[in-house]
C-alpha cells in the first residue's frame, strides 16, 4: 500500500448521487405507458433496449432518453403520441437539470487526500453532463486529471496508467461498481476499494467473491483516511 501514488475515483454514486434519479425517471416512464402493458414488462423492455444500444449510444441521460423513445415506439407498436414523446424528452431534461448532491464525507476525504496523493476522476457517461456535474459538485479543483471514458475496461485503465506514468501497483481505484471500477484494475495489478451504493443499475451488478490482497470493501469513503498511509 505504501507504493500508491495516485487514487482514482469513480464519479456517479461514489462522489455524488446519480442512480436514484434514473430509477425515478424509469417510474415516470412507466406512468406514461402503463396503459399499454404491466409496469414490470415496461421496465424489462426498456432495460433490454438500453443494453442493445450501449455500443451505439454509450452511457448517460441522453442515451437513456433515446432508449426510452425507442421503447415507447415498440410498446405502442409505433402509435405513441407526440405528447408522450415530448414528456419523455422532458423527463430527460429534468434529470439533466437536477442539482448535484455530494455523498457524505466526500469533500472532506478528498480534501485531506489531495496533499498526499495525486487524485483523478475516472468515469463513464456523457462528456458534457459529467463535466457539468463535476463543476456543480465543487470538487473539480481537488483533481489532477479527469478521464471520461466510453467503457471501463482493462485497456482503458492501462492507457490511463501510461498517461500518468505509473505502475499498476501505484494506482488505487475507488468506486461503487465491482464490474467497472474494481475488477478491471485488480486484473492488471492495481488496487481496488469498493464502496457499495444502495442502488446499482442491473447492468453493473455482478455476483462474485473477490479474493485479492489489493481489494477492500469499505462502508463509506471517509474510511480511506484511516486506511491509507
Amino acid at each position: 500500500m505504501e507504493n500508491i501514488k495516485v487514487i482514482g475515483f469513480d464519479a456517479d454514486d461514489t462522489l455524488w448521487i446519480n442512480e436514484p434519479f434514473f430509477r425515478d425517471s424509469e417510474e415516470q416512464f412507466c406512468d406514461l405507458l402503463e396503459g399499454y402493458m404491466p409496469r414490470h414488462d415496461i421496465m424489462k423492455m426498456l432495460f433490454r433496449i438500453e443494453i442493445k444500444n450501449l455500443d451505439l449510444y454509450g452511457y448517460g441521460i441522453k442515451a437513456f432518453v433515446l432508449s426510452m423513445i425507442e421503447a415507447a415506439m415498440e410498446i405502442t407498436v409505433e402509435t405513441v403520441s407526440p405528447q408522450i414523446i415530448q414528456k419523455i424528452i422532458q423527463i430527460g431534461r429534468n434529470q439533466l437539470l437536477m442539482p448535484v448532491e455530494n455523498l457524505p464525507g466526500v469533500e472532506e476525504t478528498i480534501s485531506y487526500l489531495k496533499d498526499k496523493y495525486k487524485l483523478v476522476v475516472v468515469t463513464k457517461g456523457d462528456l458534457l453532463d459529467q463535466e457539468r456535474k463535476l463543476v456543480k459538485s465543487g470538487l473539480l479543483p481537488y483533481f489532477h486529471h479527469i478521464e471520461i471514458v466510453s467503457e471501463k475496461k482493462e485497456s482503458e485503465y492501462n492507457k490511463l496508467l501510461k498517461h500518468l506514468d505509473i505502475a499498476p501497483d501505484e494506482f488505487l481505484m475507488v468506486g461503487n461498481s465491482l464490474k467497472s471500477d474494481i475488477l478491471p484494475i485488480l486484473e492488471i495489478g492495481g488496487w481496488g476499494y469498493h464502496i457499495p451504493f444502495h442502488t446499482t443499475w442491473a447492468h453493473e451488478q455482478v455476483d462474485i467473491t473477490i479474493k485479492n490482497e489489493k481489494f477492500r470493501e469499505l462502508k463509506s469513503i471517509d474510511e480511506l483516511i484511516q486506511i491509507l498511509p
